[in-house]
């Protein structure tokens, strides 16, 4: 390694049967997040939303350039545009746009281009990708592996928001700029996805289809 500052790692070395213990309470709560459709117009509290965001902001990143911006809409006077703009995309992909094949994938969803959730739900959160920026705040550099890192940045997003207690729903409509526009954000951004989180509603179903999720042999080889 170079020559560069550094600082002692903070490192909490567990007992092998806690460690055995905390992977599997992690994924018997992951295992029960779902896909949310149906939300209560319920109040949740800012602050609940501000640390779930934090913690995504600590997932790492090219250069850690840290290479995201989180938009956060309240129920505020943007959201029927918004929901106006999201649907008109909508249809144009229901109609024709997304072809046969996508279309057939979703039909076990149930999914159409109605999403009465965007005004709703109690939060949005739009997601954006940063071509440019840095560490720093006023930096204009180029950023690295911006994809991934925003990826993972969402993941640690929707697991701190479930794990708050939250629904939660990726919501993609392509294209996206709508959102910069309606968001204020610079050309440098683009969107990436829209976070809807909040109560389900009373009486919320999710479809049959999306329960199933493919078992350990199907998804993870170990090479030794």
């Amino acid at each position: 390694m170079g020559d560069h500052p550094t600082i002692p790692l903070v490192f909490t070395e567990l007992p092998e049967s806690e460690m055995r213990a905390q992977a599997l309470s992690f994924y018997e709560a992951m295992k029960t997040r779902r896909t949310v459709r149906e939300f209560s117009d319920r109040d949740v509290p800012r602050e609940i939303i501000e640390h779930a965001i934090l913690t995504a902001g600590t997932a790492p990143s090219g250069a850690n350039h840290q290479p995201w911006f989180f938009s956060v809409i309240g129920c505020g006077p943007l959201r029927k545009p918004l929901r106006e703009a999201a649907e008109a995309e909508e249809r144009a992909f229901y109609e024709g746009k997304a072809g046969a094949e996508w279309l057939d994938a979703l039909a076990p969803l149930g999914t159409d281009a109605d999403k009465p959730f965007l005004e709703t739900a109690p939060w949005l959160i739009a997601v954006f990708a940063q071509r440019r920026g840095g560490p720093k705040p006023g930096e204009n550099r180029k950023n690295y592996y911006v994809s991934e890192s925003v990826g993972i940045a969402c993941g640690f997003l929707l697991a701190s928001l479930h794990q708050a207690g939250l629904a939660t729903l990726t919501h993609t409509p392509n294209p996206m700029g709508f959102l910069s526009e309606l968001c204020g954000r610079p050309e440098n951004e683009k969107p990436v996805m829209l976070i809807v989180t909040g109560y389900p509603a009373d009486g919320a179903r999710v479809p049959l289809h999306a329960i199933h999720k493919k078992p350990l042999g199907q998804i993870c080889g170990f090479i030794e």
